[in-house]
């Protein structure tokens, strides 16, 4: 590729792995090849455990992690890893007042487009309290990827819930994810914002990152970041973002 960032961002779901799978031990070895030439960061909707359970055991033991940035809660907290140990560098859980505010609303919005009943079969809880996110999965948080894939690929189920949603919690944001969920932060906590910050904790200006994600289309999860400027990549699963990793690194000689 003719340009040549020096940070690269990532989503994690539906990028770097099928939608709540682990990462596959290969793409923890491109990972790694391509945290020894310039820092990498992850923002996910998913919470600070999943990244535990699902990005980080694919890492090889030589993984130069103090150069990884993991935005967890669409960035409603940020995690480094100093004194061989991941830290939180910000956090922005919402308040008890807030989370019945947000589940009010969010119970209503079910009822007006019609997703209040849940389906026949349920895989988990189907709205979870992440801390600095409050996430609405209408199959549930363990639903099979082959079926929560096919539920509402072209997002028309979820759209409408977003709207109803944007009209009561004002103050929220709303972003749909690739599968079966909706995730609510606060106001302006986005992957815009995790964007943002990890240039002032990085050191390095949006201007040089490249963002990697598969929903970068208006309404997806990954869309908002473009409101920063950065450069973008639209991928379509893990295949293709493990070809693009591959194309960096045959181009990227830079080691900052």
């Amino acid at each position: 590729m003719d340009f040549k960032p020096k940070l690269v961002a990532f989503d994690l779901d539906g990028t770097l792995a099928e939608s709540k799978q682990r990462v596959s031990a290969d793409m923890g070895e491109l990972l790694c090849k391509l945290m020894q030439k310039m820092p990498i960061a992850v923002l996910s909707g998913a919470a600070f455990h999943q990244f535990e359970n699902q990005l980080l055991p694919a890492l090889p033991m030589n993984t130069p992690l103090e150069r990884l940035y993991l935005f967890p809660t669409s960035a409603a907290a940020c995690y480094v890893f100093e004194n061989h140990a991941w830290h939180s560098r910000y956090d922005h859980t919402f308040t008890p007042e807030e989370k019945t505010h947000i589940m009010g609303a969010l119970n209503e919005a079910l009822k007006e487009t019609g997703l209040a009943e849940p389906p026949t079969q349920v895989w988990g809880e189907r709205i979870e309290d992440r801390g600095g996110e409050i996430t609405f999965s209408a199959l549930g948080q363990k639903a099979p990827f082959e079926i929560k894939s096919r539920w509402d690929p072209d997002k028309l189920k979820r759209m409408p819930l977003r709207a109803a949603l944007l009209r009561r919690l004002p103050e929220c944001s709303v972003a749909v994810n690739a599968t079966s969920s909706i995730d609510i932060t606060r106001k302006g906590i986005t992957k815009a914002y995790g964007i943002r910050q990890l240039a002032d904790i990085s050191g390095i200006s949006v201007s040089e990152m490249l963002y990697v994600g598969d929903t970068l289309k208006e309404g997806g999860n990954d869309a908002v970041v473009i409101e920063t400027g950065v450069r973008t990549q639209e991928v379509s699963g893990p295949e293709e973002t493990a070809r693009f990793i591959e194309d960096i690194l045959l181009t990227h000689t830079l080691v900052p």
